[in-house]
């Protein structure tokens, strides 16, 4: 057996392990960025145009999402508090609600905001 094709042999052979160790590494990164470090754990629930119940399930923490037609009656069904607003982008009059607690039902608002800062 000649040199190069020792070295090619164990080129070949170093290949998959490199592969396999790229694979568990992304594997843990992912495993450890996930979580309810990055959202407040459990759903959010409101109702919206007629009448019709809409969730989201694990909200992401300290980000401001605008509602896209009428909500109200908001139920904080998650582990973290949340605020809502009356106007888009987190503007307007707030409500705290507390991890459990519901607004009125018929309580319109425009965003909100979970584990807010």
């Amino acid at each position: 057996m000649s040199k190069d094709s020792s070295m090619s042999r164990k080129a070949t052979l170093m290949r998959p392990c490199r592969s396999l160790a790229a694979v568990l590494g992304g594997l843990a990164l992912a495993l450890t960025t996930t979580g309810s470090a990055l959202a407040a754990d459990g759903t959010f629930v409101w109702i919206g145009p007629q009448g019709k119940a809409y969730a989201i399930d694990n909200p992401p923490d300290h980000k401001c999402l605008d509602m896209a037609q009428e909500a109200r009656g908001a139920r904080n069904g998650t582990k973290k508090p949340l605020v809502v607003y009356t106007k888009k982008r987190c503007k307007g009059s707030a409500s705290r609600l507390a991890p459990g607690r519901s607004a009125p039902a018929n309580s319109r608002f425009a965003s909100v905001v979970f584990n807010p800062r």
